[in-house]
């Protein structure tokens, strides 16, 4: 057998270092001839100190390792085509994050399953985020947040200044087919996985989002300093410094996309949305455009963002600061008096914003209880908001007839200390103005979806189809098992959901049915093909009125400008940009929702930790194998443990009940329920109560 036969069936074990084939085969030099022969036929290739193999004669299906338990893994095929379950024995070593071949079983365990075994491991990931561990024996582990059954154990030498319970990055610097010998080393530390600070920069590390920008968008930023309009924008532009505009937006924000104006008609109303007209400052093709490209998104966190675009355009002169003249896009629309779309027109605009408007100080003007200073603040604009909140309420009357849905989402705000630490979580409310922006935007955010498709132009639409039959029928037995007394029909309706979240609004359902109606949806996403908004229910929706912080919406602009300035076949220019820009815009709001959430229940665990033994009176929110969740008042969520609930083994009903046959207890969804706080582990944000 030649050597480059002996190093390929070596690679074909596991992937090798040199030194490791070397140690096993022996004659150096030709080791080093074989590895380079085969490098250069692409047979083989290269991560790290390791090589592995590329091609092999079983071939299979590509995939990418996106579970990992103890004893087995779940592969998500690249062509989308279902997940394969892989045991533990199958997997060659393979990690979270690698992208595999797999060959599929002939006779998988459960009939009409697919299983299959690792056969080649394509591309390797490096690095792996997760909290440091000290085993009995004194040897260092890392604990992978993505494989926590998986720990890895750190090599002496690549320890660091390491200590247990330090949130770190690890280098996958050793492999093998066993997992239990890989083996890591230490490359970057967060500092104690006990600071909810150290675990949301982990967090956002590990998802590859960094607030700051790389050289070559900072060359192109600063061309924008000292920014002024240019006259000829001035010739060009509708002109509206001279109406009554303003913002609406939390006290905090400083990333300004809209603002708002309407005027009485004869019919109704004039409806004006002035969005930032983001698409003049970053051009296609620019070092600016591909980053924006790139994030896809702003993330928020905390008391912080990581922004999509650099803070002298999101803060500075796209942002529709008070006081200033600015370049806008504008959305004029012609409403009747009972909410109807009769017209609008896009336009770009100039316009000087009077105001910058507060949701919590609008709200009082609203109710009537505003201090002077307020009343003041607002002199310059009140005269338009009963005007607005009459509009308001007909668009509101409109949206529940058709059966938008109006899903309570259980969204918590935290309140963060100047030393980074969550001191307060609360539900987060919604008031008056909150609303009525937000039907103010729908409307901007539905005529762009109608010109788009009116046109036939190529475009990003904002997708949620209708839900899938299994998962009706899975909504509809816990329904039943939680005594909801609403009958679903095959193929419900938005208006039929609508009813069944107004119905169990304000109850002790309320959370367990909304978020079972939520699950039971099929994710919204993003597409260059129209395809409705089923909870909107609206025929066609699109994402217009944030180009800050939303790509897709940016790119929306760039079309509807280009189609403003009568170019032609939009086709050609923009086809292959919508297609690339709704997969890339969908992947990047899962990846910025799954962070917000992970960096949010962090926060909300470092919060509860200070409150350990404490008791408090909750509802129970949902039941599985594991056990109860109950929810606090404040939106805290944690669990009971199932061995905390029984001495015996607690009978799990539908996911609804949990019976415990040793007592005759017994513990459904709504009930309310006294717990305790035992347990609060900031790193994975989970949060343990028990009885009282």
């Amino acid at each position: 057998m030649s050597i480059q036969s002996k190093v390929l069936r070596e690679l074909e074990q596991a992937p090798r270092s040199r030194k490791e084939l070397k140690k096993k085969l022996g004659n150096d030099r030709k080791v080093n001839q074989a590895l380079e022969r085969l490098l250069k036929e692409r047979i083989i290739a290269k991560r790290g100190d390791l090589y592995f193999q590329i091609q092999k004669k079983k071939q299979g299906i590509p995939c990418k390792i996106a579970k990992l338990g103890k004893t087995f893994a779940f592969a998500h095929p690249l062509d989308e085509s279902g997940d394969i379950f892989v045991p533990g024995k199958a997997l060659m070593g393979a990690m979270p994050g690698d992208e595999v071949e797999i060959q599929l079983f002939s006779r998988p365990r459960i009939a009409g399953s697919k299983e299959g075994e690792v056969v080649a491991i394509t591309a390797m990931r490096e690095e792996f985020v997760g909290t440091v561990e000290r085993k009995q024996n004194g040897k260092m582990f890392l604990i992978p947040d993505d494989a926590p059954e998986t720990p890895l154990r750190i090599r002496r030498s690549g320890v660091q200044d390491a200590r247990a319970g330090d949130r770190a990055v690890a280098l996958l610097s050793g492999r093998s087919t066993n997992h239990e010998d890989h083996r890591v080393e230490i490359v970057r530390l967060f500092g104690s996985s006990e600071s909810a600070k150290n675990c949301a920069q982990s967090i956002l590390y590990s998802q590859n989002l960094e607030k700051s920008f790389p050289k070559e968008v900072c060359n192109e930023v600063v061309a924008l300093d000292g920014f002024e309009i240019p006259d000829e924008e001035f010739e060009n532009r509708l002109d509206l410094r001279g109406w009554d505009i303003f913002t609406i937006d939390a006290a905090s924000t400083k990333d300004i996309d809209d603002a708002i104006s309407i005027q009485t008609t004869a019919s109704g109303w004039q409806l004006g949305v002035h969005i930032a007209d983001v698409s003049w400052f970053v051009h296609p093709h620019s070092e600016l455009d591909r980053e924006a490209f790139r994030r896809g998104t702003s993330v928020y966190y905390a008391d912080d963002v990581i922004p999509m675009l650099p803070k002298q355009l999101s803060n500075g002169v796209c942002s529709l600061n008070e006081g200033e003249d600015r370049l806008a896009f504008s959305c004029l629309m012609d409403l009747d008096k009972q909410g109807g779309l009769q017209g609008y027109r896009f336009v770009k605009t100039i316009i000087h914003s009077r105001v910058k408007g507060v949701y919590s100080e609008l709200n009082q003007l609203l109710e009537g209880n505003a201090e002077e200073a307020i009343l003041q603040k607002y002199k310059t604009v009140s005269a338009q908001l009963p005007e607005m909140v009459k509009l308001h309420e007909c668009l509101a009357k409109r949206r529940k007839a058709r059966g938008g849905m109006e899903i309570e989402s259980g969204e918590s705000k935290l309140k963060i200390d100047q030393n980074g630490r969550c001191v307060g979580v609360c539900k987060a409310e919604r008031g008056k103005t909150e609303e009525m922006i937000e039907s103010f935007m729908l409307m901007a955010n539905t005529c762009a979806a109608i010109e788009g498709k009116s046109k036939e132009m190529p475009f990003v639409y904002r997708v949620h189809t209708a839900p899938d039959e299994e998962r009706i029928e899975r909504l509809k037995t816990m329904l039943h098992a939680a005594g909801v007394t609403f009958s679903l029909s095959e193929q419900p309706t938005p208006l039929e959901f609508s009813k069944l979240l107004e119905q169990t609004k304000g109850t002790g359902l309320e959370r367990a049915v909304h978020t079972a109606v939520l699950r039971a949806m099929s994710k919204a996403k993003y597409e260059p093909i129209p395809k409705g908004h089923f909870s909107l229910a609206l025929e066609d929706y699109a994402h217009f009125t944030s180009p800050i912080r939303r790509y897709p919406d940016l790119a929306i602009h760039r079309i509807l400008s280009a189609s403003l300035q009568g170019n032609q076949n939009l086709q050609k220019r923009f086809g292959q940009f919508v297609e690339k820009a709704s997969l890339q815009s969908s992947q990047c709001e899962l990846v910025a929702m799954q962070t917000e959430r992970s960096i949010e229940d962090c926060y909300t665990a470092g919060y509860m930790h200070a409150k350990l033994g404490e008791e408090f009176e909750g509802v129970i929110s949902g039941g599985t194998n594991h056990g109860l969740y109950v929810e606090l008042p404040d939106t805290v969520e944690g669990l009971i443990h199932i061995t905390r609930l029984s001495r015996a083994e607690p009978i799990v009903v539908d996911g609804i009940c949990i019976d415990d046959p040793f007592s005759g207890r017994s513990w459904k969804l709504g009930d309310s329920i006294r717990v305790k706080c035992t347990a609060a582990s900031v790193s994975t944000g989970k949060i343990d109560f028990d009885l009282c």
